[in-house]
């Protein structure tokens, strides 16, 4: 009998991993799950952490070795950002499409919309420098008195919400910041600072800089440290081989750890948590998995097709086979970064792209290609501005995109770090940065879908910019 593949057994994982949750709920074993099971899953992140920071380093050293020319990797910068600036701004158009289109924030009771709505006017009449969006006043009309007791106690929930209050602090903290801030950032003043403090983008930094040096020095000078580098890139390559071994029984601790901790003891409370935003998180999983199995294939196969004419049809397939392993992963651990390691190597193995094209395009998009985190806080601004009836015109829409674009390349690709930049589009477009709480409950659900988009979009552009570099070749599966 034929050995399912990796990718199957990781399925298999996942999937046992989620019935188990399940039964541990229903059980009282949650304990259990999260002392014994719960673990390993986060012994595997901590693997993937582990090799993720020296497999860029020494990957983007030895690819931009590789070259001839630093011409080479200009052109590739160029093309890189602008594909990723591209791309996030298509995902912020496809969830303000979606949001407007199917209008989640209306799909609750009449009465819950009026007391949401006078929370918001109690909160407008009582924040300094805010303004109210239309001529709707609620608060005006005395029939609607017995609905403000309500609305006051939903308003001081979301503002004593200690983690809300934790978040709001860490996006002022990030607003305070100049506008060239992220380049200054992009600098490291100890390299070793970086690397304890997994630091990516001054990482990158780094590995381009000493690469393009490496590149400038005479062969008879750098010989040795090329041969080093090409070593140690190998064996890291080699690590990750050894740690996906393991992947479907680290997948099944993960979920089965994260869904227990969510659930407790009682199985009922992800229903009663998904019954309670259930337009909202259908809508914008489904907007996610639109742009992973519709947009992208759709796009990259026409490309290969263009390229080698093996067939639309298998393209598409070609595709999304190659990539499913890291997807899988990405849904796991909710973090682009901690994927990475096995992005790469999807990238390389299973899709063809040359290894100096992955080394340099898949952690510069794990560190600002974030477009499952733009097109979910394009979809949640306008949800929860729909929940408190407020109707946002074309030129705030346009606002949050904008900013969406901005704070999603700001967002760390870690689990739930899109919140804290959600705060900032919110604040951008006059609305209450406390309505996150709203959200909180089925936040992390959506997180594991955004990231596969995250982890997606960075695979995409690598394909496209090898296939424009003349550096991509079919894999034969066989």
């Amino acid at each position: 009998m034929k050995k399912p593949s990796l990718a199957i057994q990781i399925i298999i994982g996942l999937i046992l991993g989620v019935l188990w949750a399940l039964l541990s709920s229903s059980m009282g074993w949650s304990d259990f799950t999260l002392n014994w099971i719960a673990p390993a899953g986060e012994i595997f992140i901590r693997l993937l952490k582990l090799i993720a920071i020296p497999l860029v380093l020494f990957s983007i050293i030895s690819g931009i070795s590789g070259l001839n020319d630093t011409a080479t990797l200009g052109r590739m910068g160029v093309k890189t950002l602008a594909l990723y600036i591209t791309s996030t701004l298509i995902a912020c158009c496809v969830g303000l499409f979606f949001a407007n289109t199917f209008k989640p924030g209306y799909q609750t009771d009449q009465e819950q919309l009026k007391v949401n709505r006078l929370s918001y006017e109690i909160w407008v009449n009582e924040t300094e420098g805010v303004e109210f969006f239309d001529d709707i006043r609620l608060t005006e009309d005395f029939q609607l008195n017995s609905y403000l007791t309500d609305a006051r106690q939903a308003l001081k929930e979301q503002q004593s919400n200690k983690e809300l209050n934790n978040k709001i602090a860490a996006a002022s903290s990030s607003k305070k910041t100049g506008p060239l801030q992220f380049f200054v950032d992009m600098v490291p003043s100890n390299i070793f600072v970086s690397f304890s403090s997994s630091l990516m983008l001054q990482i990158i930094f780094f590995s381009l800089f000493f690469g393009v040096t490496l590149v400038a020095l005479p062969k008879s000078k750098t010989s040795h440290m090329i041969g080093f580098i090409n070593s140690g890139s190998h064996i890291f390559i080699k690590m990750v081989d050894i740690i996906m071994k393991g992947a479907p029984v680290f997948v099944f601790a993960l979920l089965a750890g994260k869904l227990a901790e969510m659930a407790g003891d009682d199985p009922s409370r992800l229903l009663e948590i998904f019954k309670a935003l259930g337009a909202y998180t259908i809508l914008t999983i489904i907007a996610l998995l639109t742009m992973i199995f519709g947009f992208y294939p759709l796009v990259i196969a026409t490309l290969i097709n263009r390229k080698t004419k093996i067939g639309f049809i298998k393209s598409w397939k070609y595709f999304s086979k190659g990539i499913r392993p890291a997807q899988i992963l990405a849904f796991s651990t909710s973090s682009t970064a901690a994927t990475l390691p096995v992005t790469m190597d999807c990238v390389r193995d299973n899709l063809g792209v040359d290894e100096e094209v992955g080394s340099f395009v898949l952690p510069v998009g794990a560190t600002v290609n974030m477009d499952g985190t733009a097109l979910y806080q394009s979809i949640a601004v306008i949800f929860m501005a729909q929940f408190h009836m407020i109707d946002l015109t074309i030129v705030q829409q346009a606002t949050i995109i904008f900013t969406a674009t901005l704070a999603s390349i700001g967002a760390a690709s870690v689990p739930s770090a899109g919140l804290i930049m959600l705060i900032v589009v919110l604040e951008s477009v006059g609305l209450n940065p406390a309505w996150i709480a709203i959200i909180f409950p089925v936040d992390r659900i959506i997180d594991m879908v955004r990231t596969m988009l995250n982890l997606t979009g960075d695979a995409s552009v690598s394909v496209i910019v090898g296939l424009s570099e003349d550096k991509f070749k079919i894999i034969d599966s066989k």
